[in-house]
């Protein structure tokens, strides 16, 4: 009798690449929330909207506690999917990096700067992180509508160019949107992060003493002047994971259990109240000099050429020297369309948005050329995919 084969141990797909249906559902979600707000903001309801979003809860207004609060868990989950990634996932190596990184590099650069184009040397210029950002949640949302159009591998392709464009983005957010710093509060910062530092080198699996650390983490970093939202990616940092090289993951580790209990939350509860209290604009008596102001023009723009442009060319001339290959089984075509469609900014560049002009005085424009250029990028980017036929991977 002949022996069995020895079963081959392979690498799940990681949590992200997992649930790239979630992630779709998600999206749609999201563009549903965002829908909505936009009739509600052009209907007899428009005054409510906008007054109950700044109806005072507590220390902060509603709208605060969205953005300040409910949004540090999607930060939590963007750290928890970085390090997952980097560690044990689709960017574990190098190599395979290296075409996302440049893209992802590319187009934040481009976008940033076909914003400045429009208002440099401007108090507007302040604004140049806004185009910067992919919505994942949001392009995904969109791949779920082409079905099986689209190959497996541009789904990921896109996931890791938006995980590092994400962690672009926190980056740009700490270093750029960040007020006057309390030193006081600074210091604490770091005292519970070497608490955090403490507990994963103990090996501490239970997930509430580092959940209880990062409340008071997040509750001092928005004191000191930090986006509070950096406090969970902070926290996500020290959350532990155990890579097994050549071996199944541990889906068991405190990483994995978290990102799995969170990511439908984000999902489906938090982003798309997010987009909902966000998204409004009122478009009714606009003035038509908001469609052509340069904030507007250059945060549209951006988006839809500044993306597209900047990825394709970076993954063209990466492709074309030999520092990566082309995603398994995808056309040209398909990879412009997916070039395309990471000119939707949707979540992350409203949140830049409201960071970069806290004043109120270019929200307007800042959501016309968010929606505009997410907009376009997402129909053209879904109109070229659809047309372009998939082809098998090749050997």
């Amino acid at each position: 009798m002949k022996p069995m084969p020895r079963p081959i141990l392979r690498r799940p797909l990681s949590v992200l690449r997992s649930t790239l249906a979630n992630e779709s559902a998600g999206g749609l979600v999201l563009m549903a929330a965002a829908a909505a707000a936009l009739v509600v903001a052009n209907s007899p309801l428009a005054e409510a909207y906008h007054h109950g979003l700044h109806v005072s809860v507590g220390a902060m207004s509603l709208l605060h506690w969205i953005n300040d609060g409910l949004m540090v868990v999607f930060f939590l989950l963007v750290g928890l999917e970085i390090k997952r990634e980097a560690l044990d996932g689709q960017l574990r190596t190098w190599p395979a990096r290296v075409l996302p990184g440049l893209a992802a590099g590319a187009g934040m650069a481009a976008p940033a700067l076909v914003y400045l184009a429009f208002n440099a040397g401007q108090a507007t210029a302040r604004g140049w992180a806004i185009p910067a950002a992919t919505d994942i949640a949001f392009a995904l949302g969109v791949l779920a509508l082409l079905g099986s159009r689209v190959p497996v591998s541009l789904k990921i392709f896109l996931s890791a160019v938006a995980i590092v464009d994400d962690l672009g983005a926190v980056v740009i957010i700490a270093l750029f949107y960040t007020g006057q710093i309390d030193g006081a509060m600074l210091g604490a910062a770091a005292g519970i992060l070497a608490a955090l530092f403490a507990l994963n080198r103990l090996g501490v699996r239970a997930l509430t003493p580092y959940l209880l650390l990062g409340l008071a983490l997040w509750f001092v970093v928005l004191r000191s002047g930090v986006h509070a939202t950096v406090a969970g990616v902070l926290l996500a940092l020290f959350v532990p994971i155990h890579p097994s090289p050549g071996k199944p993951e541990d889906t068991t580790s405190p990483l994995h259990r978290l990102e799995h209990g969170l990511s439908p939350w984000v999902s489906f509860v938090i982003v798309p109240i997010f987009g909902f209290a966000n998204a409004g604009v009122t478009l009714l008596g606009l003035p038509a000099r908001a469609l052509v102001d340069p904030v507007t023009l250059g945060v549209a723009l951006g988006l839809f050429l500044g993306k597209q442009v900047g990825i394709f060319l970076i993954v063209r001339l990466a492709v074309a020297t030999g520092l990566a290959a082309r995603p398994a089984g995808a056309t040209w075509p398909q990879v412009y369309g997916v070039a395309l469609l990471c000119g939707i900014g949707f979540t992350m560049s409203l949140f830049i948005g409201a960071l970069a002009f806290t004043d109120g005085l270019h929200e307007t424009e800042t959501k016309l050329g968010v929606l505009g250029g997410s907009l376009l990028s997402g129909i053209l980017g879904a109109a070229l995919l659809a047309r372009s036929a998939p082809r098998e991977p090749r050997v």
